[in-house]
């Protein structure tokens, strides 16, 4: 009597369809036929609210799952095994039953400024009083009120190429977007300026891919494991951290920095208010293995300091919009 193989599962990935979403969802789904080519992995397609509500700012909109919860949806009804996101875009709380299985290695997480081309000196500090710049972060708003308080900001909302077209076509004099997005779409040679962490903190996670999957699942759970860039994680546990003690959700000025030296963390902060006038910053440094503790510690310090303060004239001024 011949036994046979039982056939291993084919493991369904899930994404936004998104441009850049898909391009990095294809690249884990080739990472992992590399690293485990008996398998099938298969992509599925869903679209989220925030790829559907491009008519209203981000911040108004409130949901911290917007990008997030009908993936999260597939994974607990079984439709999709896991999903790649921006981590930048994951809640820090995610729902019973799901968990942060995988961070991937980190790109480049600063934020790029991005000109247009009727001006020659393509720099922050060069754009005259009154230009418009555009962005959708409230983050990314208030620090650089804060330190170019002479330009003008405008909401952009779309997807990469649907905002460079807006640039191009003049109702934005510059934007202000991912440095990562930009590269792992292949737009290196838009970036006029990298903007330095003095001027402007990045977004938690910026830069980074979470694959968030199912809690009881460690099928994925091990496959995931080809994927986890010990470095990045640990610098990205710090940041969630942070963020999860603040209760802030991704449409609230909050950034941070980590830097690792060796076994060695240092994580910086700043919650800033909308106008830019008030700015509380710190920076606290510690063992990477207890990155998470550290991103507590810091956002416990910061509260004391003002930061709750600015957070909830936000939250409030958000609510009456």
């Amino acid at each position: 009597m011949s036994l046979t193989a039982t056939p291993l599962r084919t493991i369904r990935i899930g994404s936004r369809k998104s441009q850049l979403a898909l391009v990095q969802t294809y690249w884990v789904q080739e990472q992992l036929q590399k690293a485990f080519p008996d398998r099938t992995f298969e992509v599925h397609t869903m679209s989220t609210q925030g790829d559907k509500i491009l008519d209203v700012a981000l911040a108004k909109i409130g949901d911290k799952g917007l990008f997030t919860k009908e993936l999260e949806v597939g994974m607990l009804s079984g439709d999709i095994d896991f999903a790649v996101h921006s981590l930048k875009d994951l809640p820090t709380r995610l729902p019973e039953g799901l968990m942060l299985g995988c961070v991937t290695e980190r790109e480049n997480p600063a934020d790029a400024l991005v000109v247009h081309e009727k001006y020659q000196d393509k720099q922050l500090g060069a754009l005259p009083e009154g230009a418009v710049i555009g962005t959708s972060s409230l983050r990314r708003l208030a620090q650089l009120r804060h330190h170019y308080p002479h330009l003008s900001f405008k909401d952009v909302r779309g997807n990469l190429n649907t905002r460079l077209s807006k640039l191009d076509a003049g109702e934005y004099d510059a934007l202000i977007l991912a440095v990562a997005g930009l590269h792992r779409l292949g737009f290196d040679d838009r970036i006029h300026q990298v903007i330095p962490a003095e001027v402007s903190l990045h977004a938690v996670g910026q830069g980074a891919l979470g694959i968030e999957c199912r809690t009881e699942d460690p099928e994925v759970l091990n496959l995931l494991k080809a994927l986890e860039h010990l470095p990045t994680a640990q610098r990205c546990y710090a940041e969630r951290a942070f963020l999860r003690e603040l209760e802030g959700g991704c449409q609230v000025p909050i950034g941070v920095n980590t830097v690792l030296d060796g076994d060695s963390l240092t994580l910086t902060g700043i919650v800033a208010s909308l106008d830019g006038q008030r700015l509380v910053k710190d920076s606290i440094t510690g063992a990477a293995a207890d990155s998470e503790t550290l991103g507590t510690e810091l956002a416990q310090r910061m509260r004391q300091q003002g930061a709750q303060e600015i957070l909830d004239e936000i939250l409030a001024m958000l609510d009456r919009a």
